[in-house]
């Protein structure tokens, strides 16, 4: 494993830059989305409550590699060609988005409601009562499980391959084809998977700790 990585640690690193910077743009962008459709979801505004349930629910139970062929081949046939680091890094988005969204939808509702009361009886609007009270707080129990959605997303951008966003996979896969090294190959995919992925893990769980 190790010779296959450093006879061919430049395509590695390439590889990695690329799951990087996909994971990290896909993780602010589907954390803002995902709060947004969350306090939709919540709202008191029927209307509101409506867009954000059929944006969870179509999102939620769409294959990623769907959501992001749809970026990739149809967009393509009636706007302008998107690359496949683009697509794949899209797609990541919105797919994690939803699964975001129904996190922190489970978090506020996790919040006494006495709290959102009180706040409104002391003379808060809904927005200040939210963004003051219940939010804070729902953030601090959706941590767990928003770690266990990150680390996720940073797995499944293994997607680009597929498009041929030059990420590790798609590396590895390029690797794999033409030194017939399969198994050395993509164990060390795997190890660097793991130096993505475990860092964030310690550090979800460093905010589990000091927020609890």
């Amino acid at each position: 494993m190790f010779s296959i990585l450093a006879n061919h640690w430049p395509a590695f690193w390439s590889g990695f830059l690329f799951t990087l910077a996909s994971s990290l743009i896909a993780l602010a962008g589907s954390l803002i989305i995902g709060v947004v459709f969350a306090l939709l979801e919540i709202s008191e505004h029927k209307g509101w409550r409506i867009v954000g349930r059929i944006y969870v629910e179509i999102f939620r139970n769409i294959p990623l590699l769907v959501i992001t062929m749809f970026f990739y081949i149809v967009i393509p046939m009636f706007f302008s060609k998107v690359s496949g680091f683009t697509a794949g890094t899209i797609g990541l988005t919105i797919y994690t988005s939803a699964f975001i969204a129904e996190t922190v939808r489970a978090g506020i509702e996790a919040v006494d409601l006495g709290q959102m009361e009180a706040a409104r009886s002391n003379g808060l609007t809904y927005t200040q009562a939210m963004v003051h009270i219940v939010f804070p707080q729902a953030i601090k129990m959706t941590i767990p499980p928003l770690g266990n959605q990150f680390i996720n997303l940073v797995k499944n951008s293994s997607v680009l391959a597929f498009v041929a966003g030059f990420d590790l996979m798609y590396q590895g896969n390029v690797i794999a084809s033409t030194t017939f090294d399969t198994s050395n190959t993509y164990l060390a995919v795997g190890l660097l998977y793991l130096i993505l992925t475990l860092p964030l893990s310690y550090f979800m769980r460093y905010l589990e700790k000091k927020w609890a």
